[in-house]
């Protein structure tokens, strides 16, 4: 399942209000600024800083 293209122009991070990169796998959505990687689960971004790993 991909995120529509309308809501990846929204997103942004939470942390530092920056651009996200869309990675399909697996899918989620990394903030190459902040270095973390938010998981996106059945087509439902989860923008939670504490949800986010450590870009590795």
């Amino acid at each position: 399942m991909t995120l529509a293209p309308e809501l990846l122009q929204i997103l942004v991070c939470p942390k530092c209000k920056g651009d996200l990169e869309y990675r399909l796998s697996p899918e989620s959505l990394v903030c190459h600024a902040c270095r973390l990687v938010y998981p996106v689960e059945d087509g439902i971004p989860i923008m939670l800083i504490d949800e986010a790993a450590p870009l590795p």
